[in-house]
Formats: C-alpha cells, structure tokens, sequence
C-alpha cells in the first residue's frame, strides 16, 4: 500500500510542476534541460530571436531567460533641406524622399540657379533656402516708360521726355528748348541732369513778356 500511494504522490507532485511550467512560460526540451520562451505580437519567440512589437515599430526586443528585454530607436534628424518627408506604416523613422528648396510653390534642386521673375536671380543653397538677389532699376528718364516681356527695368521707347507743366497733359522730348505755345518756350532734361529724375519731371519755361498765345511764337535763343 505505501509503495502505491508513493507511486501516486509522484505522479500528481509531476503533474503540478508541469502546469506550473506552462504558466511562467517555460518548457521542457527532448533532452530534459529547460528552455524560456517570450510571448509578444500574438507569437511565441524562443531564447535569442529578436523582434519588432507590432504596436510600435522603433520598439525592437530579444527573448531572454529573463524575458523580453526591448529597446527603442531613436530616430535620426532629417536634412534641413528634406522638402518631402514620406511615413511608411512599417517604418520606424520618417524617410527624407527629397532635398531642395521650395520658392513661391515651386521647388528646386540644391544648388540651382533660378529666376523667378524678370528681376530676381535666385540660388537654391545647401541648406534647403533659396537666396534672391532683386535688380534695383534706375529711374527711367522718361515720364511714360514700358515693360517690356522678359526684362526687368522699365525702358524710355520715346527717349528721354517730361512732362510741360503741372497738368502732366503734355510731354516734350528732351534737349533742345521747346515752344509749347507762340509765348511760352520750355526745356526737357536732356537724360544727363544728376539726380534730376528723383523728384522732378516737369520741363522749365519762360514766358515772354507782353505776349498772348494767338500770336506766333518769336523764336529766340
């Protein structure tokens, strides 16, 4: 009788220990010597194997003994100059899919020379901004100047002109004096007065004395 309870014990007492290895995640291999496995994304991974953690793909773990031992990535920064930045759902990190510069919508390889309008000139430097030099026009010696497709600065078709008086109703050429009436004569700037254009575009005129404008001008010098 004792050596049949004994046999009983031994099995129930072998029957517990192996229930008790099931629940901490412990087995036995063919040769008797104990093996840990780790439980993670719905499988089981064995002492050694490495694995992402499908709730976080920067979280990368290794089954050990002790359990799953994770560590997380750190991402590196992205270019200054990435001006598209792509996310992939099974990426960790961010990809930088292009570097460039991006001006007024339009973007534009590093190192690219540009312009933009008639009066920009632009590059596009490595580090991703774009740096503009804009012309700074002269006045035109003119009082109706035109842009012309494709060039920056206003130009003079006429030649150099201005206006007669304060009305702006009538423009004479420059150079020679001018009769704008049989008593009043006028002068233009001829285009070489310094500074002239800078906030003065009316002609100078002198009046004969005694004179009304039915009569024909004197012509006097």
């Amino acid at each position: 009788m004792d050596t049949l309870f004994g046999a009983r014990f031994l099995v129930v007492r072998t029957i517990l220990a192996l229930l008790l290895c099931a629940q901490s995640g412990l087995s036995f291999s063919v040769a008797g010597q104990q093996e840990s496995t780790c439980e993670a994304n719905g499988s089981i991974y064995y002492v050694g194997e490495w694995y992402f953690l499908d709730s976080d793909h920067c979280t990368q773990c290794e089954c050990t003994t002790e359990g799953s031992a994770c560590a997380r990535t750190e991402c590196t920064s992205l270019p200054a100059a990435c001006i598209h930045v792509s996310h992939y759902p099974t990426d960790c990190c961010p990809r930088c899919e292009r570097i460039g510069c991006e001006y007024r919508g339009v973007v534009y390889e590093l190192g690219q020379n540009f312009q933009p309008s008639e009066c920009e000139q632009c590059t596009c430097d490595s580090d991703g901004i774009a740096r503009c030099l804009v012309a700074d026009c002269a006045p035109p010696p003119c009082v109706n100047p035109v842009y012309q497709p494709g060039k920056c600065c206003p130009e003079c078709q006429e030649g150099p002109n201005c206006y007669v008086d304060d009305s702006r109703t009538q423009v004479i050429p420059a150079g020679e004096p001018v009769w704008v009436d049989s008593c009043t004569k006028c002068r233009c700037h001829d285009g070489q007065d310094a500074g002239y254009w800078e906030g003065n575009r009316l002609a100078t005129c002198s009046r004969l004395k005694n004179c009304t404008p039915d009569q024909p001008p004197i012509q006097q010098n």
